[in-house]
């Protein structure tokens, strides 16, 4: 109901900074998932939580962490990142910030800004999760960032696409045959892109698939205001295969503007609800605004 919103989760609540990156789903037995992350205040860490309701977000039915932390350490999980694969399987993609406390910094923190890409996988409808033996790492030296912010798509053929934010002037990705468990070395994708996330979703109504990212612009857009972040325009590509996307469309331009961290609701063949932030100067940020676009596509 938005006319009476209802708070699910309070970070107080749990004595957190935040809780973020939301994803929802329906999971396989009919309930609904709320897979959110913690970030614990004042650490370097946090943990990704599954909280499930029957029928309807008024009778919960449970919790728990779905990221077994054997590594310490912060790890990311960006929204609508949670995948459910044709077979039933449930799949988190997160990127591993290795953390520790700095000798005689009076409880400070280290925080290593280069991601590992790691995989969460639960075979019983969420109730357990495990982490898989692949940890993927950006294949060159000189990078500040590694491998940020993984995506996960499940392709016609049941491989598996990964795809992650980098520095080095595009999306990496890597493929995964056997549901997830191991993944080909990540190498430089189609997609270039600034430091910035990068999604695509099939629509479950006409099969195709959808791109949305920031690409590299050439010419004036080089040139964008530092409040956009570099992250504009804003572009989406579609694909019959989720492989070979034809030409990109253009969703955002603001060169003041900076647009980011998108999920998409499918609401029929058509029509996509595409939500983003989208902040300026004016927000002081650009991810303290939120705009929600319905895009019409094409039959």
């Amino acid at each position: 109901n938005t006319e009476n919103p209802e708070i699910l989760v309070r970070a107080e609540e749990y004595g957190h900074k935040n809780v973020m990156s939301v994803s929802l789903v329906r999971m396989n037995n009919g309930d609904i998932g709320l897979f959110y992350g913690q970030k614990y205040d004042g650490e370097m860490r946090d943990c990704y939580w599954l909280r499930r309701y029957k029928g309807d977000f008024s009778h919960p039915c449970g919790e728990l962490c779905c990221l077994p932390t054997d590594c310490p350490g912060y790890y990311v999980v960006n929204n609508d990142r949670v995948v459910r694969l044709s077979d039933g399987r449930w799949l988190i993609p997160a990127a591993h910030h290795p953390s520790s406390v700095v000798p005689g910094s009076s409880g400070g923190e280290w925080l290593d800004l280069r991601g590992t890409a790691v995989f969460y996988i639960s075979d019983d409808d969420g109730t357990t999760w495990r982490h898989t033996h692949a940890r993927l790492n950006y294949p060159f030296d000189r990078s500040s960032t590694g491998l940020q912010e993984p995506g996960v798509l499940e392709l016609p053929s049941g491989t598996l696409y990964g795809y992650f934010r980098t520095d080095g002037g595009y999306q990496y990705e890597s493929v995964s045959i056997d549901r997830g468990e191991s993944w080909f070395p990540p190498r430089p994708s189609q997609f270039t892109a600034p430091e910035s996330p990068m999604l695509i979703k099939k629509n479950p109504y006409s099969g195709k698939y959808y791109a949305v990212w920031n690409p590299i612009p050439n010419g004036p857009w080089r040139k964008a205001s530092p409040y956009s972040w570099g992250r504009t325009p804003l572009v989406m590509a579609e694909s019959e295969d989720g492989v070979h996307f034809g030409e990109a469309v253009m969703i955002e331009d603001d060169p003041e503007r900076g647009f980011c961290y998108p999920a998409m609701f499918f609401l029929s063949d058509t029509e996509l609800l595409l939500a983003y932030c989208c902040g300026g100067k004016e927000d002081g940020s650009v991810l303290s605004r939120t705009g929600i676009r319905k895009i019409m596509l094409e039959g």
